[in-house]
Parts: C-alpha cells; sequence; structure tokens
C-alpha cells in the first residue's frame, strides 16, 4: 500500500507530459502570452497530416501533406498571426511535409541547414544557437524530435505529440528551458474565442 501511495503520489508531482494549455485558463496562467509577447519562446510544432500514412487525398508529393493537412495547416498558422509574429521565426526541418506545413500556415519555408532533422540528444543546445533574443522560434519539425526534446525537459514518457500540436518552452532569464505546455491544433479555436474575451487583460505591451 506504501508502495501505490508513493506511485500515485509521483504521478501527480511529476506529471509525464508537459500541461494541456486548453484546459481551463492555462493559455493565460501558464506565462505563455507573456513570454510570447517578450520574446522568450520556443515552440515547436508538429508538422500536419502526411499522405504516406493516411488514406486522405494528397495535396502533393507522397511525402507531403494530405488536403486535410494543408487545410488544417492554414487555420494553425491564422491561430498564430492572431497571438502576432512580428517577433517570430519560423524554421523548418528539411522535409516535404514540414516545408509544406510551414508555407500553409505562413506562405514561407525556411529550412534549417543541412540534411537532417534538429533531433537528438543535443537539441536543446543547437535550438539555442538557432534563437534570437526577444524573438520568438518556432520550429516545425516531427513527434520524435518533439519527444527527443520532451526528454531533455524531464518528460522521458510523454505522450507522443499529434498532428500540428505545438509545444510552448520558455527560455529563461538565466538561458534554462522550461516546458509551459502544449496546445492541440482542434483546440485553437475555443483558446482564442478566450483570449479574446480577455484582451483588455492580455493585449501586448506598445
Amino acid at each position: 500500500m506504501a508502495a501505490l501511495c508513493l506511485a500515485v503520489t509521483g504521478v501527480v508531482l511529476w506529471p509525464t507530459t508537459p500541461p494541456d494549455l486548453a484546459v481551463g485558463k492555462r493559455l493565460q496562467t501558464s506565462g505563455v502570452l507573456a513570454a510570447w509577447h517578450k520574446g522568450d519562446l520556443i515552440v515547436l510544432v508538429r508538422h500536419e497530416e502526411r499522405c504516406d500514412r493516411s488514406s486522405n487525398q494528397c495535396q502533393g508529393p507522397e511525402d507531403g501533406l494530405t488536403l486535410p493537412g494543408s487545410q488544417s495547416s492554414a487555420a494553425l498558422g491564422q491561430a498564430f498571426k492572431a497571438l502576432g509574429m512580428d517577433n517570430s521565426d519560423v524554421l523548418v526541418s528539411p522535409t516535404t511535409r514540414t516545408a509544406q506545413t510551414s508555407r500553409f500556415m505562413f506562405g514561407t519555408t525556411r529550412l534549417s541547414t543541412g540534411t537532417l532533422a534538429i533531433c537528438g540528444h543535443t537539441m536543446s543546445e543547437e535550438i539555442l544557437t538557432r534563437k534570437t533574443a526577444g524573438r520568438n522560434l518556432l520550429l516545425i519539425t516531427h513527434s520524435a524530435c518533439i519527444s527527443d526534446f520532451e526528454r531533455s525537459l524531464g518528460y522521458p514518457h510523454a505522450d507522443a505529440t499529434e498532428y500540428g500540436s505545438s509545444l510552448f518552452v520558455e527560455v529563461t532569464a538565466s538561458g534554462t528551458l522550461k516546458a509551459l505546455g502544449i496546445m492541440h491544433a482542434r483546440d485553437w479555436t475555443s483558446a482564442l474565442k478566450q483570449l479574446k474575451r480577455l484582451e483588455p487583460l492580455y493585449r501586448p505591451p506598445e
């Protein structure tokens, strides 16, 4: 019984997955909005639905997105534009599906250098070298790479990232990384409606 209590306590105190930002008012209370306006965030966005793992109609090449995936990408881009993209940079993993996701989100594609995605145990350090102070960095990437990043943040057993989901990570004043939470693509509509109601409280600084 004591061992069971310790196990339950461990799950409560050390969650296996970063918080879901769509729950309650976490998008506001987590610090995401304040960090976004200051340009202190790294956001890892998983590409949208890929053709080679779906029966949906392809948008183009078979290593790219489905038609529903391209439509979801456009909606996801509108969500980020609603937050404001003036102080944000977008970097894209060098594959067709990530490049298409970025193009449908923002109309542009800036591939990361090299032929391989930014992944692995040194991922945190590499991403930090790509981030400009005072500017958010969005990386359009893959579920395996997001899992690598989550492990480096202390979430070795995090749930697999869904298509279009975004992991928000703050770069603190001391230069360390702090996971603030995950927003699933399906939850942006309700989250933005809530933000609109609270707009006077969370308007970005002039």
